[in-house]
């Protein structure tokens, strides 16, 4: 029988925390018994009170601990998620256009794989996403993304709730849980505190360090991810507040799609869509906006110029049609948040591609 060193409790505890922390695996105790001639039974027969998990120990956390925390928070959130309905209305204006159907397959698979969406904003990344999960009956929870967001805001964490401290989900937990689609929109806004869901973009669910829980995925949970730019920041500036992500993070996204704006035929079928909806009668002009945006995204990635109309843009127009029935005040108060010389040339190419458009002979010089 080999002979093996005698270590203490405290001295086995120490050691393993030196190392690796407070938190460690099966694979972490193996090589400290390895290093401390020191057998792998002994170790874990001392440590049994710190066991949360299979294969997981945690040294702040004790299964007394656990079970005492298990039955004080067992009711996890103050408004059950479970009462609430999360799969998205279907809109009958939505038009399929670019990754939507390779999205939709995606989450029609139900297995986990983490997809990232960029594209220029306003060009459907989130609403495709929405009515993929609508057509699907899958349900989805969306988190807008901040250069504030932190582990609190996606994990959860204690809230006061009639005088009571009671453990609240977070929209991450929520979505791990019921096996939902988590929806990260906007993340190229975030911070490093974004870091805290990697072990989640592994699929291997997360351990909540404040109540002494595991929790693991449900069958269908899904991440994706929406961003204006590819993680890398925006050179060009047009997206301030935008981060650089970290790479190991971006990493465990296996697929990116880039989204572009739908082609113009899909894009007079948008409009003419939301122009239905609102009882507006407007072929015509659905079909001249769309001519419009076109030539000034032309122009955009040519480096012509440094703004660009959105698909969103020319539905805010549309909807400002249906209020005011006049083309040139739906034009002038959605081109209103360009400075004034981009307003200007926008309004004057609109008049050179509608016929029916006249600008005031002031407003053109």
């Amino acid at each position: 029988m080999p002979f093996e060193m005698k270590m203490t409790d405290n001295q086995i505890v120490d050691g393993l925390r030196d190392l690796y922390g407070s938190e460690f695996t099966a694979a972490d105790i193996r090589g400290f018994c390895a290093s401390n001639d020191i057998s792998y039974q002994t170790v874990t027969k001392r440590l049994k009170q710190y066991n949360v998990s299979k294969g997981k120990w945690n040294l702040e956390v004790t299964k007394e601990t656990v079970k005492e925390l298990e039955v004080s928070y067992s009711s996890p959130a103050a408004m059950p998620a479970i009462e609430q309905n999360l799969i998205p209305e279907k809109d009958d204006t939505f038009v399929k256009f670019g990754n939507f159907n390779d999205v939709k397959k995606i989450i029609s698979s139900r297995l986990f794989y983490p997809s990232f969406i960029t594209g220029l904003s306003g060009n459907g990344k989130t609403f495709s996403v929405e009515q993929a999960c609508a057509q699907l009956g899958r349900e989805l929870i969306r988190v807008n993304i901040t250069v504030e967001t932190d582990e609190d805001d996606l994990i959860g964490g204690f809230r006061l709730v009639n005088g009571d401290t009671v453990w609240h989900n977070g929209p991450v937990i929520e979505a791990l849980e019921r096996g939902a689609i988590l929806l990260l929109d906007e993340i190229d806004l975030a911070s490093n505190k974004i870091l805290c869901l990697q072990s989640i973009l592994e699929g291997k669910g997360v351990f909540l360090k404040k109540i002494g829980k595991r929790i693991e995925p449900a069958s269908g949970f899904n991440i994706i991810a929406t961003a204006n730019t590819k993680g890398k920041g925006s050179d060009d500036g047009r997206f301030i507040g935008t981060n650089v992500l970290n790479e190991a993070f971006l990493e465990r996204f296996p697929v990116t799609f880039e989204q572009e704006y739908p082609t113009p035929a899909n894009e007079v079928k948008i409009l003419q869509g939301v122009a239905n909806d609102l009882n507006v009668v407007a072929p015509d002009f659905c079909k001249r906006l769309v001519d419009w945006a076109d030539i000034i995204r032309k122009t955009f990635y040519d480096g012509g110029i440094e703004e660009v109309i959105s698909t969103r843009r020319l539905v805010h127009v549309i909807r400002a049609y249906s209020i005011f029935t006049d083309k040139k005040k739906a034009l002038e108060v959605c081109t209103n948040r360009f400075d004034d010389e981009t307003k200007s040339s926008f309004m004057e190419l609109y008049d050179k591609v509608d016929v029916d458009f006249q600008l005031d002979q002031e407003e053109e010089v």
